[in-house]
Formats: C-alpha cells, sequence, structure tokens
C-alpha cells in the first residue's frame, strides 16, 4: 500500500531530505520510498516509482510530504517517526550558531563581508545573485539550471564591478584558504589554479600539496565559461586578479577545450604575464598553448607536477608514467590477470567525477576498440538506453541522468553501489573508479567502495580486477592513508593519480589481449 504524511508549508534542503529518503528506505517492510518538497520535479519523481496520486499533486514547493509503498500502517508510522528523528538531528547539527535570513541581517552581523556562496534553485538564482553584486560581494553559485543568458549577464555585472561570479554550477574553490563546496584540506602556497572543472581542479590541488606545494588561491569559473556563450569572462577576470596577487608566483588554468576564439583571448593574456603559466586544456591543442609562452600539459597529474616545478623555479618534462619501476607495474599487471578467464574482456569505468572520467577516456582513447559512455568522446560511442552497457563502458555517474531527485554520487555513492551490483558480471575483466574524499564529499566513499567490492565478490562468480585513485590529501576529513588502507584490504589496487590507474588498466587491456591471442 502507498501511504502518506504531508505537512503544508514546512521548508526542509532537498539535500538533506534525499539522504533522509535512503536512510527510510533500509526500514524492514518499505519497498520505496520519497521524503521531498513538492517541487513539479518531485512530483514527477513520485509517479515514475508508483508513488503518485492526488494527495502529492496538490501540494507546493513550500509543502513537505512523505510517500511511502509499506507492507503495513504500522511500517508507515515507523516511517513517520524516523523522518521526524533524523530532521531533529540534522537541525540540531546546524543550529549551534546564529543564520541570518537576510542579506542585510547578514551584513549587520558581518559588516565586512565580501563573498556569498548561492545554492537554491536555479531559477531563482539570477535575482538573488545580482543583489549580491549590487552590494559589492563576490558570488559563488553553486546552483546550476541558470540559463546561459543570466550567466553572461551576471558575469558581465561582476567584470564591470571587479568582482568574481564563480558558477553556475561552481563546485570547489579555495578563496583564502577556505575550503568551499567541494574541495580537499590542501597547505598555503605560491600556485594559483583557475578551473572550469570541479573534480579536475581537486586532483590538482591534492596533487600539489601532496607533491609538498601549495595553493594560494582556486577560483572555480563554472563549465560553460570558456564556450562561446560566456566569452571566458570568468577566467579572464580570474587570470586578472592572480597576475595582480604577490602571494600567487604560478598560475594554473584548467578546462575542456575552450571555444577557439576564447582560447584565442586566455592565450593571448598568457603571453602578456611574466608569470610561469600552467595549462592543462584536456585533450586540447598542446602546441597552440606552448606557442603562447604557457607551459602544455597532458594529464591532470603533469599538470600537478609541473606547476610545482615551475613554483620551484625548475622545468619539468611531460610525466607520463608511473611513479613506481617498470619492474613493479609489470609484477602488478601480470598477477591481476592471471586468474582471468576467457570471458573476462571488458572494462568497466564507474566515475563520480566527470573530468575524471573524461580524462580516463582521452587517455585510453581507441586503442582496444571504443568506449561507451554517457558523456562519450565521439558520437558513435553514445549508449543509447543507460541500463545497457556496452563493451567497453566509462560512465560520468554525476551527470544529470544518474542524479534526477537523488545526490550527486560524490554525497551519496549508493549511486555507484547499484551500478556496480548491475553491471559488473562474468564478462568484466577490470573496474576502474575514482574515490573522491575532502569537504563536500561522502563521509567515507572508500568504506562504500569496499563494502561494494567485498558483496561482488560474492555475487560474481569469476575473479575481476579493481582500480581506483584517490583524489585528497591527508588532511581531508576521511584520511587518505585511511581511505587508501580500507580500499586495498578488499583487494583494490590503489594508484597514486586517475592518469596512473589508467595507464595501469590500459597495460593490463593490452595484456589481455596478449593473453587471448
Amino acid at each position: 500500500m502507498v501511504l502518506y504524511d504531508i505537512r503544508k508549508n514546512a521548508y526542509y534542503d532537498s539535500v538533506t531530505l534525499m539522504l533522509i529518503s535512503k536512510e527510510i528506505k533500509q526500514i524492514e517492510g518499505v519497498t520505496e520510498v520519497l521524503v521531498g518538497m513538492g517541487t513539479e520535479l518531485n512530483k514527477e519523481l513520485s509517479s515514475n516509482l508508483g508513488l503518485g496520486g492526488e494527495a502529492i499533486d496538490g501540494l507546493s514547493p513550500n509543502d513537505f510530504f512523505i510517500a511511502a509503498e509499506v507492507s503495513d500502517e504500522q511500517v508507515m508510522a515507523e516511517v513517520v517517526e524516523t523522518v521526524a528523528r533524523l530532521l531533529t538531528q540534522k537541525k540540531a547539527s546546524g543550529d549551534s550558531v546564529y543564520r541570518p535570513v537576510t542579506l542585510s541581517a547578514a551584513k549587520g552581523m558581518i559588516p565586512e563581508l565580501n563573498l556569498a556562496v548561492v545554492s537554491i534553485a536555479g531559477q531563482y538564482a539570477e535575482d538573488e545573485v545580482d543583489r549580491l553584486l549590487e552590494e559589492n560581494i563576490h558570488v559563488m553559485l553553486f546552483s546550476d539550471n541558470v540559463s546561459v543568458e543570466a550567466e553572461k549577464k551576471l558575469k558581465q555585472k561582476a567584470v564591470d564591478r571587479g568582482l568574481l561570479m564563480m558558477g553556475p554550477d561552481c563546485g570547489t574553490a579555495i578563496i583564502n584558504g577556505i575550503a568551499l563546496a567541494f574541495a580537499n584540506v590542501v597547505k598555503r602556497g605560491p600556485i594559483g589554479v583557475i578551473g572550469a572543472s570541479g573534480t579536475g581542479t581537486q586532483e590538482v590541488t591534492s596533487l600539489i600539496d601532496r607533491l609538498g606545494s601549495g595553493v594560494s588561491q582556486v577560483i572555480g569559473t563554472g563549465g560553460r565559461d570558456l564556450k562561446s556563450d560566456i566569452g571566458g569572462l570568468m577566467m579572464l577576470q580570474s587570470f586578472d586578479a592572480l597576475i595582480a596577487d604577490p602571494e600567487t608566483k604560478v598560475i594554473v588554468l584548467i578546462s575542456k577545450p575552450p571555444a577557439p576564439e576564447v582560447a584565442e583571448k586566455i592565450l593571448k593574456k598568457v603571453s602578456e604575464t611574466s608569470k610561469p603559466v600552467v595549462v592543462d586544456f584536456i585533450g586540447g591543442d598542446l602546441e597552440m598553448i606552448r606557442k603562447a609562452g604557457a607551459i602544455a600539459c597532458i594529464s591532470l597529474e603533469d599538470t600537478a607536477y609541473k606547476a610545482v616545478a615551475a613554483a620551484n623555479g625548475k622545468s619539468a618534462d611531460d610525466f607520463a608514467g608511473f611513479e613506481m619501476s617498470d619492474s613493479e607495474v609489470s609484477k602488478i599487471v601480470s598477477q591481476a590477470i592471471s586468474p582471468l578467464k576467457p570471458s573476462q574482456k571488458f572494462l568497466r569505468g564507474l566515475y563520480t567525477g566527470g573530468t575524471l572520467a573524461d580524462e580516463a577516456m582521452k587517455l585510453l582513447g581507441n586503442q582496444f576498440g571504443g568506449i561507451y559512455s554517457n558523456i562519450p568522446l565521439s558520437p558513435e560511442y553514445e549508449l543509447e538506453n543507460l541500463n545497457v552497457t556496452g563493451k567497453h563502458t566509462c560512465l560520468d555517474l554525476g551527470e544529470d541522468q544518474f542524479t534526477v531527485g537523488r545526490p550527486h554520487p560524490m554525497i551519496d555513492p549508493s549511486t555507484r553501489t547499484e551500478r556496480m551490483l548491475k553491471d559488473i558480471d562474468e564478462s568484466t575483466a577490470i573496474v576502474l573508479m575514482d574515490v573522491v574524499i575532502g569537504y563536500g564529499s561522502h563521509e567515507n566513499p572508500a568504506g562504500e567502495v569496499a563494502d561494494s567490492v567485498r558483496k561482488l565478490k560474492a555475487k560474481v562468480g569469476a575473479p575481476v580486477v579493481y582500480v581506483a585513485s584517490i583524489t585528497g590529501t591527508s588532511g581531508d576529513p576521511q584520511g587518505f592513508e585511511s581511505s587508501k588502507e580500507q580500499l586495498e584490504a578488499e583487494g583494490v589496487i590503489v594508484m597514486p593519480s586517475n592518469a596512473q590507474a589508467v595507464r595501469l588498466v590500459g597495460k593490463m587491456m593490452h595484456a589481455l589481449a596478449q593473453k587471448e591471442a
């Protein structure tokens, strides 16, 4: 039976409610459940889950509801009680300090306030950000679903006022040593980073920290900034800020390849500064970057190595190998693939970070037949049905197709857990994964992966090779070393970077092909 509990004009944060839905689903006697606000998206989701009805259809976005398919009314009573308890816990944990509810109240409390993080429904974000810019406050816009027209208007206003407008859909920044949204605990240092990619920026900054250096500022631009429609407004604005910053000795730029006319503007500015500039236009034209006088990079890891070298006044060759010796790599490859059966041929890449998934496919290329994906490198490898994987597959589980009505998989790894249990079978040879730790991420993503691997060992009759990398530092709340230990305890091969993990998988796939021959 489907039962409801509805509370009019009771607002709760959507991410909190999605995480509560996950916990409620574990109650015995609950077949399906949705805890949410009465938005159009949640109404559609409830219908898709078989939980819709007139009670839900009449709700407004300010109304809270629980819709659950349960075995009886007693189970529903337990659901309602548990939701109330969890909401009380969340509220108590967040009520230790006063939280002003208006901008004027916030400025009254902190007169020197000069940066705001905006995370509200995208359709309401434009007006709020515009008000903040009017008050000469820098903005990090976490919200997505903001129109291109609104983004350009807001960024132009920010540029005119000498402000930052990071976003929309900006997930990573470190400003004056303070990590915002999804970011890692990284030492302060001489390297300034501007990124149009969240997990790409996290990978580079974490590796900079692990290589012994640190960052001055980390500025996110949002993924659309370098498209023709926006024109690189925020990357150019941020570039000027880092050029003027005395603490920044080296500037790093990270993005997917910009629109040609935007790349020209950015590289012109590169040629006008005396500071070393390290550029990773992921998969882009390296020679064009070099001609502008910048240091071109072949991977996110290579970017970190070259930035640290430049900060130390040194040059660096392309880092295209491994930290370990060739003999150690060969030993790992041989031991990993030797138990595999002839039927085990395929790669499964299951990523929570979109840039890391994109980098993996670009590094692997078509060397063993092409990789199917929801973010394919070429149209012929686009998955027509996300529920049916191709021969070799690499998924970005953070894309909208997988996050409707649920948190991003960096917050809630159950999306990947479900795909692992569904996609990995007797035909799978190797599983490639990222584990992203730090602020904003799940409290123990490595533990979730380890638990999934443990379950899969019991489910899949054939041995499977698991290869992962950890994006993060020893200072992160989850702990780099602890995360690595949990993965290795379940037999996961943990490499020092995404690039090295991908290269190792490439060697394994080649060795498998030779084994078949």
